[in-house]
C-alpha cells in the first residue's frame, strides 16, 4: 500500500472520528438544554415514554418547535383585576363549598390560559404548550385538572382540596401576569386591595376544611 493510500485513509478515519465526537456532542448539549428548560417536565416525560430519553426528547423539541413562538398576550391591569376578584370568589366558595370552588378555579385557569393565547383548555395540546412556557408550575395545574374532573375515580378529601387549590393559586399568580418564576410554596407578599383580593393565604383556606 503507498504512502498516499495510508494518509488518504488516515485522513477519512480521523474525520469520521471527529464527526461521531461532535454528534455525541450536540445530542448530550441539546438533552442537558431541555433537561434546563424544562425542569420537572423532562423527567416526568421521560417517564411517560417508560425511560427512553430519545423518545421524550424528541417529545419535548416538538413541543418547543410547535409553541416555543406562541404569542402569548400580556393581561391588562384591568383583566388582573378581573381575574383576582374571581379568584377571591372562588377562595371565599371554598368555605360552602370545596369542590365547586375547585372546580371554578380549574375552570378559571383554563380560561386565563386559553385569553392569554394558550390552546383551548379542553384540549391536551393546552399543556403542551404551558409546558415550554411555565414548565414548573404545570404540576399545579394538572393535579387540580385530575381533582376537578375526579381522573382517579374517587372523591377528594377536604384537605386534599384544600392544599390543591393553595397550590394552583401559585400557577394563576404567574399565569395572570403578577410575577414570573416564583418557587412554589412562597406566595409573594402584596398589599393594599390586591392583597385582599387575591392574596392565597393557607390559614383562609384551612377554615374552609374545619366548616
Amino acid at each position: 500500500m503507498s504512502s498516499g493510500v495510508v494518509i488518504i485513509l488516515t485522513a477519512v478515519a480521523v474525520i469520521v472520528v471527529v464527526a461521531v465526537v461532535l454528534g455525541m456532542f450536540v445530542v448530550r448539549r441539546g438533552g442537558h438544554g431541555l433537561r434546563r428548560r424544562f425542569g420537572p417536565e423532562y423527567e416526568r416525560t421521560v417517564a411517560e415514554h417508560n425511560g427512553d430519553v430519545k423518545a421524550a426528547e424528541k417529545d419535548l423539541d416538538e413541543r418547543v418547535r410547535r409553541y416555543g413562538n406562541l404569542k402569548v398576550v400580556p393581561p391588562t391591569a384591568e383583566a388582573r383585576g378581573r381575574y383576582s376578584a374571581e379568584w377571591a370568589r372562588i377562595q371565599e366558595e371554598f368555605v360552602d363549598s370545596p369542590t365547586r370552588a375547585v372546580a371554578d378555579a380549574e375552570a378559571l385557569l383554563g380560561r386565563l390560559a386559553q385569553e392569554r393565547g394558550f390552546p383551548d383548555g379542553s384540549s391536551e395540546e393546552q399543556l403542551a404548550a404551558l409546558s415550554v412556557h411555565h414548565p414548573r408550575h404545570l404540576d399545579s395545574y394538572r393535579r387540580i385538572r385530575c381533582v376537578a374532573e375526579g381522573v382517579d375515580g374517587r372523591r377528594a378529601s377536604t384537605e386534599e382540596l384544600r392544599e390543591t387549590l393553595v397550590q394552583a393559586h401559585e400557577f394563576f399568580v404567574v399565569l395572570a401576569g403578577e410575577r414570573r418564576g416564583q418557587k412554589p410554596g412562597r406566595p409573594a407578599a402584596r398589599s393594599g386591595r390586591h392583597a385582599s383580593q387575591g392574596g392565597m393565604r393557607h390559614h383562609d383556606i384551612a377554615r374552609g376544611s374545619q366548616s
